[in-house]
């Protein structure tokens, strides 16, 4: 069973939903999901799986699920292959915070990303994004390299 802490002020940051960390295993074990959204329940006090998106959508299918004037945490597990020509795969924790999004939606999600972070314990490489530009494909490439 996770932990969940859920205290209300938005200085301490969000529990995090007990099915969050069976998500991430899905995504990573099992192969389940091409990514995963998860927002911030306010009312619930705590951090949520939104969507699931299936291993057959593509990158552009991500990006359209990051809303433009609102904060998200995404995973994101990209499949390249090497410069010696084998599949490999790695897992980006992506922190969507775009510039034209609330002041208290950026203030919430920064002070619970090391929550989230902790139950997500397995990922490759962690992304801060304001803008699409700061996780276009190219950038996910050469982290990954």
């Amino acid at each position: 069973m996770a932990f969940m802490r859920t205290h209300s002020n938005a200085s301490s940051g969000m529990g995090v939903a007990p099915d969050i960390r069976d998500t991430f295993l899905e995504l990573q074990m099992k192969k389940a999901f091409r990514y995963v959204i998860f927002k911030i329940e306010e009312k619930q006090k705590q951090v949520v799986v939104e969507k699931t998106g299936a291993t057959t959508e593509s990158y552009d299918d991500f990006l359209a699920s990051l809303p433009e004037n609102d904060c998200r945490y995404a995973l994101y597990d990209f499949d390249f292959v090497t410069g010696e020509n084998v599949q490999k795969s790695k897992i980006f924790f992506i922190a969507w915070s775009p510039s034209t999004s609330r002041i208290r939606a950026k203030m919430l999600y920064s002070t619970s990303k090391d929550r989230i972070k902790q139950e997500l314990d397995g990922f490759h490489y962690e992304i801060q994004a304001t803008d699409p530009t700061e996780v276009d494909l190219e950038v996910l490439r050469e982290r990954a390299h």
